[in-house]
């Protein structure tokens, strides 16, 4: 599933091929995603000017000055910039046409990705209005994370992982934030003091930022905005790695389910 700096890699992929152009038509190949795509947006959207294209967790934003059209990459997405002579591919349901004829183009296999539309101020959407701070913002502190965990017995990294908390710290990265921060992910997050708390915030914003940096992870169905995979996996220090050495003990490192997701940790540099 394309995390959070995959998406953030499309929307820095695709910004300068897009941003400040006027939509011309929009074809919908394949109207049933996760939600039926709007059939008002084929004569919303022409003839509107993109204005911004920001990402609020795992979804972009893509605001006009009528509204805003909500991406989301769903468990298979990807978005291509493409012109009109690109053939499409099997599964390319969507096509958004600049009057420069530029092409974004919309492909998820397991139509678990999101075409939704709001004419209302973008941040009440049910959607987004019961998110959590973006991991990499300063309201993402150690006092903030501290203050969740306090009397909290699930495990911590359950914990980053819930989007009403912080967003978009899908299980590859928490994995690896927490092996930076050198804590089990198991561990209950209420044993967790401040200082605990103020490393592991560290972490999580240097693996997503680095991982940003990379270009993201390069998982079997993501791709960026130019059909090329992202490479972060040059750099994963746990996940994927069960019973290979740790970079930093030489033990094996071991893989346990956590809720109903392959967690990966050293037991030896991590308690």
């Amino acid at each position: 599933m394309p995390e959070l700096p995959e998406v953030e890699t499309s929307r820095r992929g695709i910004a300068p091929h897009i941003l400040g152009k006027t939509f011309k038509q929009i074809i919908v190949r394949q109207p049933k995603l996760r939600w039926p795509v709007p059939d008002s947006l084929i004569s919303t959207l022409p003839g509107l000017a993109l204005l911004r294209i920001e990402r609020r967790g795992k979804y972009l934003l893509l605001t006009t000055k009528a509204g805003t059209l909500l991406l989301h990459l769903g468990m298979s997405g990807n978005l291509r910039i493409c012109d009109p002579r690109q053939p499409l591919l099997k599964h390319d349901h969507a096509d958004f046409i600049f009057t420069d004829d530029t092409i974004l183009r919309f492909n998820d296999q397991r139509r678990f990705g999101v075409i939704l539309w709001t004419s209302a101020p973008v941040e009440q959407h049910a959607l987004l209005a019961g998110l959590g701070p973006e991991p990499l913002s300063e309201a993402f502190n150690a006092e903030f994370l501290l203050q969740h965990c306090q009397n909290r017995r699930i495990p911590i990294k359950s914990l980053i992982m819930d989007s009403h908390i912080v967003v978009g710290v899908g299980n590859i990265y928490a994995s690896e934030s927490l092996f930076l921060a050198g804590l089990h992910p198991n561990r209950p997050a209420g044993e967790l003091d401040l200082a605990n708390c103020q490393w592991l915030c560290e972490s999580i914003k240097t693996v997503l930022q680095r991982a940003i940096e990379q270009g993201g992870t390069t998982l079997r169905d993501f791709i960026n905005a130019q059909g090329k995979p992202g490479y972060f996996q040059q750099s994963l220090s746990v996940y994927g790695r069960a019973g290979l050495a740790c970079s930093q003990c030489a033990e094996p490192i071991q893989q346990v389910k956590i809720g109903q997701r392959a967690s990966y940790f050293c037991a030896t540099c991590q308690t």
